[in-house]
């Protein structure tokens, strides 16, 4: 079953995550657009952004354990999900700043400071940005394996940091938010090595 299950996921192409994320920031932002998000429609849109963004991240960092205890395997679409879930960041980042505060840098840096959860974003985001520079398999041959390993391994802090964010966005106890960071958690829980012998020396996440 898991066989023929790999040989069909072999078949389809990468492609299309990247068209339906595109479709999605441009479905979400005709929506803001045309009156569908009131009363503000910018936060919602800034809100829709960045939980899509979160979400994919999650399915990215779902793939290695799938593949690891089920044996299905979707690697070849894991660039394609990180990458997808830059985009979204990315937009979720720009809606803030251009529509949000409308290039007021001053008061961005002054809400950067002041604003944990905003510090805690932009944390997040900066980390994945260097993920997302890597992504090609150019870099990937020029940085050598080890190094794009260890740096791509950043994207483990900025999941918790990008599901601390949400917990704050939303403000007071809300069961959502605190659902991501659990199965977060959980997702960098199943990457830990099964125990070896104190000789196999100690144990480290498995490559992202």
């Amino acid at each position: 079953m898991t066989r023929s299950i790999n040989q069909l996921i072999r078949r389809v192409p990468t492609w299309p995550v990247y068209l339906i994320t595109a479709v999605l920031i441009g479905w979400h932002f005709w929506l803001a657009v045309n009156g569908h998000y009131r009363p503000d429609p910018v936060r919602r849109l800034e809100w829709e952004y960045g939980l899509l963004a979160l979400q994919l991240l999650i399915i990215t960092l779902t793939i290695t354990p799938l593949k690891r205890f089920t044996g299905i395997n979707l690697m070849k679409f894991r660039r394609a999900f990180g990458l997808s879930a830059f985009f979204l960041a990315l937009a979720h980042l720009a809606v803030w700043v251009v529509l949000d505060m409308q290039f007021l840098f001053g008061q961005m840096l002054t809400d950067i400071a002041k604003r944990p959860y905003i510090t805690v974003g932009m944390a997040a985001f900066a980390m994945m940005l260097p993920l997302a520079i890597t992504s090609s398999n150019a870099l990937i041959r020029r940085l050598g394996a080890l190094r794009w390993r260890r740096l791509h391994m950043l994207v483990y802090p900025l999941a918790l940091l990008a599901a601390l964010h949400f917990i704050w966005v939303r403000k007071g106890f809300q069961i959502e938010p605190l659902i991501y960071m659990g199965v977060i958690l959980l997702l960098l829980a199943l990457r830990l090595p099964r125990r070896k012998p104190a000789s196999a020396g100690k144990p480290r996440f498995s490559a992202p």
